[in-house]
């Protein structure tokens, strides 16, 4: 029986990973310091016998220690992800998404590991210069936030090339889903449905013609599973998208369909520092190294986030 640790296991991704990762029969642990994360999203597992929850800290040696005991498989996704946050507070989130990143890779190396696998972002990469964007795409992060994913990335490439940790880098584009936390550094979707769940405008910030890449979250574990099981993909960093570029006036007019409020027209506001333009994966890499076709189109997705919060 194999034995995973998930960080971050109780957020958004983390815990749909979780999900996953039970279903197969691995035996889990999850180190979560619930700042975002939130019991509730495994509550089907509290009490199984395969299930350990570790409430503590990835800056902290001793729950890194304490939570990685035995595992065969490190997932990696406990991170601030807030870019707002990190312009405000760079040092906090270097001290979490970079310091926390190489204590747990140290902790790595004490372990008879098969797999790291690392979730970063396309915020690596800054404003692209070429779409789609593949692998090879100059990095020039917008954010503090961007940096610490980016100097993350080197971390495990380091450890990989060094030390043998068999680390694999996933650069996730914008996921979305049922789970997804609401809040003032929450993603445009969940902004979006709250403002919708309301009957409020939903405000765009710009003029909505920017584009991002949408991914739904099951794609994203299943891609992550794959990561975990590639011969094909150690050392390596690799895209998760759809592949499909999507303007935030198009994903405000879908929204306002599922919910059938015609009435309600998207408001504007001044477009945020730090914003790129338009955003689309290259999934060239996903497919040939892990066999990676994303399944959900984005109105499908869209529509099963809908029925769980409305």
């Amino acid at each position: 029986m194999s034995k995973a640790l998930v960080t971050g296991g109780a957020g958004f991704i983390g815990s749909h990973l979780v999900d996953k990762l039970m279903e197969k029969g691995f035996e889990v642990v999850v180190l979560d310091n619930f700042s975002t994360g939130n019991l509730e999203n495994l509550r089907s597992h509290v009490g199984k016998e395969k299930f350990r929850i570790i409430r503590g800290d990835i800056r902290n040696k001793a729950d890194v220690k304490k939570a990685a005991k035995d595992v065969d498989y490190i997932f990696h996704l406990a991170a601030i992800i807030s870019v707002e946050l990190s312009i405000k507070n760079p040092s906090l989130v270097n001290e979490v998404n970079v310091y926390g990143t190489l204590n747990i890779l140290e902790e790595s190396l004490k372990l008879n590991l098969k797999r790291f696998v690392y979730l970063s972002s396309c915020a690596v990469y800054g404003n692209p210069v070429y779409l789609p964007i593949d692998e090879e795409h100059p990095t020039k992060p917008l954010s503090p936030y961007g940096v610490s994913k980016l100097t993350a990335e080197h971390y495990c490439r380091i450890f990989y090339e060094i030390y043998g940790v068999q680390t694999v880098c996933l650069r996730l584009f914008n996921v979305y889903g049922p789970r997804q936390s609401s809040g003032p550094y929450s993603g445009v979707i969940t902004k979006f449905v709250g403002c919708l769940k309301r009957r409020e405008a939903p405000v765009i910030f710009g003029d909505g013609e920017q584009t991002r890449d949408f991914i739904y979250v099951d794609d994203v574990t299943d891609a992550i599973l794959s990561a975990s099981e590639s011969e094909k993909c150690s050392g390596e960093i690799i895209n998760i998208g759809s592949g499909k570029e999507t303007s935030i006036n198009e994903l405000a007019k879908i929204l306002v369909e599922i919910f059938g409020y015609k009435e309600v027209k998207p408001k504007y506001a001044n477009a945020k520092p730090g914003d790129i333009r338009r955003s689309c994966a290259n999934l060239t890499k996903a497919k040939n190294l892990l066999g990676f076709k994303p399944k959900t189109p984005l109105e499908e997705g869209l529509r099963k986030l809908v029925a769980e919060v409305h």
